[in-house]
């Protein structure tokens, strides 16, 4: 098992790393209290919109004994404003912390950020580039969910070009056996070619089709993501809104024991009751944005003890 010193992408993790996180998660799921980072603080630093990952974050450092210190919109209320370059900021940051958790517009960004800082580094979302915790936290979901990874078959629908827990995803599951992956995408929103390219490598089984109802009674996962409006131009966003979702109609096609996931937020490609999304055990996405939390604890620990 390899000891991250950072994390900027999903490929870092092998197996047995992927399950001591797991088993670390479900512990501290248990315990009541806990100060293993006592007196180490966290720099929570987003250039982008975030509720889940922010929250959660901070929220599983405080969870720790630890502490935060943070800025929502580094975009505009930080130095950033002003001209100062990124490796400039992790520079100074890197001294008032112990940890950085950064999202940043820019695909590539991270990479930019390990080469300076002198702590650990989490990325929490590049551009159009990885969500390599989202992805951690989808896979301990799988798992707590199924009790299994291994012999899965996992839609991807949504926008799979933009969509960087879906490209996050796909490489983790790329370590796993007899994993079939179907994406379901509007034509102009299709999943990348260095993620089928990776997936072939790794001998994973894909395919792309266009009819939802074809997909949803095969899999064990239908992971459905947005349409990303704000990384593409109005034309795109206008031939792909609205043409794939989950709603009363075709929840029925989906099996008993399969389960709807979303990284969230989610708008028009979930139309579901709120009875349904609270009664139907099918209905996951809660319960994976509450495991976000303890999957970040124990990768926090790893970091940082």
């Amino acid at each position: 098992m390899g000891k991250l010193n950072y994390l900027i992408e999903s490929q870092q993790f092998d197996k047995e790393l992927l399950f001591t996180l797991f088993k670390r998660a479900d512990e501290l799921r248990e315990s009541k209290a806990n100060d293993s980072l006592k007196g180490k603080v966290l720099a929570t630093l987003f250039y982008e919109p975030s509720t889940r990952t922010r929250l959660s974050f901070e929220s599983a450092m405080l969870r720790l004994g630890g502490e935060v210190i943070s800025t929502e919109n580094a975009k505009e209320f930080s130095s950033a404003i002003k001209g100062e370059s990124l490796e400039d900021t992790i520079r100074v940051i890197s001294s008032y912390a112990n940890c950085i958790v950064m999202r940043h517009y820019e695909e590539g960004s991270a990479k930019k950020a390990i080469s300076v800082s002198k702590v650990p580094f989490i990325n929490a979302g590049d551009g159009k580039g990885q969500h390599p915790t989202q992805a951690l936290l989808d896979l301990y979901t799988i798992y707590r969910e199924l009790g299994k990874i291994d012999g899965l078959t996992i839609a991807m629908v949504g926008d799979l070009m933009n969509g960087r827990t879906v490209h996050s995803l796909s490489y983790l599951l790329g370590k796993f056996s007899n994993i079939k992956i179907i994406f379901v995408s509007p034509e102009n929103l299709k999943i990348k070619d260095e993620i089928k390219e990776y997936l072939t490598r790794h001998n994973v089984v894909y395919e792309e089709n266009s009819n939802l109802s074809e997909v949803l009674p095969i899999a064990d996962i239908i992971y459905i993501t947005r349409i990303q409006k704000e990384r593409m131009s109005e034309n795109d966003y206008e031939l792909a809104k609205g043409k794939y979702a989950i709603n009363s109609l075709n929840l029925g096609q989906i099996k008993l024991t399969s389960r709807i996931m979303h990284p969230l937020p989610h708008v028009e490609e979930i139309d579901l009751p709120i009875e349904v999304e609270e009664n139907d055990k099918r209905i996951t996405y809660f319960r994976q944005a509450e495991n976000g939390v303890f999957a970040r604890m124990a990768l926090l620990e790893h970091l940082m003890k």
